[in-house]
């Protein structure tokens, strides 16, 4: 075998070896997807629990609780998402990946009620545990799960679900719950039927976005399904001569950049990472590129590989005032960015102000029907007072099953109306500056 041929083999099984232990080694992270009312996150830092945000990462190790107002979503890489009511406590011991490419994911529910509907990719294994019970996933499956002080019970809406005990398997169908009894041995029984919970509705009404805005638009452009829904719900894809598809968020306005508000949150073992506020702030902040083009305002722009944990994706063409954004070098603390136009006044009632420059900020996640028509009225006056459909609800606190705590009310979330504007938008017109495009927050 020549010299030259020897060398070549030499680098290729490097490289080999070099994939397989980025394989071993790779950080795997999942997104928090939704936050609402208080939620507090253990990062492993030292500090305990902390206010969560959303787009923060979950990585392996990491708790997320609740409080009595508070509620949350996780989603997963396939687009598999944990929803999590009032003061319910979660932790994720195991995140990993295998060299074979299937994704491990392991939840501990330690309190309350988690909502699960699980994708079910191929190699991908999802395990939740209760109590000494576990709970093992290999297909598609819809389900809820509650942890109360003397009994558990697992609800499966869609697919169907095994459970582990101490000292059986049990196998829960499609409509059917089952009761553990923690307090005996963890004597199971299976009845045929399905319980409602107070937040049934709110859970149904996560899942109609997630499948409405997921399905809807230009979606082949990302390795991972996880914020395919917020982006199509709070922008919209279309074609620029010379860039090719590109996307931008709505109300993006003069003077807006994409990172305008946001923070550099630190993470033991991996370092900072930049955790956007917008909504839809999550795939564009981890893959692709964002680039600036005149007349159209900063968009964004999917292609090359998925970023590092320090890293953002590449900025192409910025104005010349703009400043790239880097990870702090020293220091474990939150550094926090404020500099972006005004936003959203949030809701009051069943309004919301929508301002050029927001970029989607204060618009809770399918609230307002046809965001692109509210686009163009705050194109032409800058800002606009929308509806939310429809107003909050607080319907009558309810009892946990199993447990004599009393549950917080639950809310009824806006209700999901037209599908989002996708590819076959026409060409949105340039910027116009608004009488709040020059209002920096700070």
């Amino acid at each position: 075998m020549s010299t030259r041929r020897v060398a070549l083999s030499i680098v290729a099984f490097a490289m080999l070896l070099a994939v397989s232990a980025f394989a071993d080694s790779q950080a795997r992270i999942v997104r928090l997807s939704n936050v609402e009312g208080s939620v507090q996150i253990d990062r492993g830092t030292g500090q305990g629990f902390e206010k969560a945000f959303l787009n923060m990462p979950v990585t392996q190790g990491n708790k997320i609780r609740t409080g009595d107002d508070g509620r949350a979503e996780v989603e997963f890489e396939d687009g598999s998402a944990l929803r999590m009511t009032p003061n319910t406590v979660l932790e994720f011991p195991q995140l990993s990946l295998r060299d074979s490419g299937g994704k491990v994911s392991t939840i501990n529910i330690q309190q309350g009620t988690a909502y699960v509907n699980f994708a079910g990719k191929d190699n991908d294994e999802f395990a939740l545990n209760f109590g000494r019970e576990k709970l093992a996933l290999t297909h598609p499956a819809h389900l809820r799960i509650e942890m109360g002080d003397a009994q558990a019970t697992v609800a499966v809406f869609k697919g169907e679900a095994s459970v582990q005990t101490p000292s059986e398997t049990v196998e829960i169908g499609k409509k059917q719950t089952a009761t553990f009894d923690l307090a005996n041995k963890d004597t199971a029984s299976v009845a045929k039927n399905l319980e409602q919970d107070p937040y049934d509705s709110w859970d149904k009404q996560q899942n109609k976005y997630q499948d409405r805005y997921s399905n809807n638009g230009y979606s082949a452009y990302s390795p991972y399904a996880y914020g395919t829904s917020d982006l199509n719900y709070y922008g919209q894809f279309f074609n620029v001569p010379g860039y090719g598809y590109v996307w931008q968020p709505y109300f993006a306005g003069a003077g807006w950049d994409p990172y305008a508000n946001g923070a550099w949150m630190w993470y033991p073992g991996y370092g900072y990472s930049w955790v956007s506020a917008y909504p839809w702030g999550w795939t564009p902040y981890h893959y692709g590129s964002w680039l600036f083009v005149p007349s159209y305002g900063w968009m964004w722009q999917p292609g090359g590989s998925w970023a590092g944990w320090n890293s953002v994706p590449r900025v192409v063409n910025p104005p010349a005032n703009f400043q790239l954004p880097h990870p702090p070098t020293t220091g474990h603390s939150t550094i926090v960015v404020n500099r972006g136009p005004a936003t959203g006044g949030g809701t009051t009632g069943n309004k919301v102000i929508v301002r050029s420059g927001s970029a989607g900020l204060g618009i809770p996640r399918g609230s307002v029907r046809d965001l692109g028509r509210v686009q163009r009225q705050v194109t032409d006056r800058g800002a606009v007072t929308t509806t939310v459909h429809p107003a909050p609800v607080t319907p009558p606190a309810a009892v946990t099953r199993g447990t004599t705590a009393t549950r917080p009310a639950a809310t009824t979330t806006p209700r999901i109306s037209a599908p989002a504007p996708h590819m076959s938008v026409p060409r949105p017109a340039p910027h116009s500056a608004s009488p709040h495009a020059s209002t920096p927050h700070k």
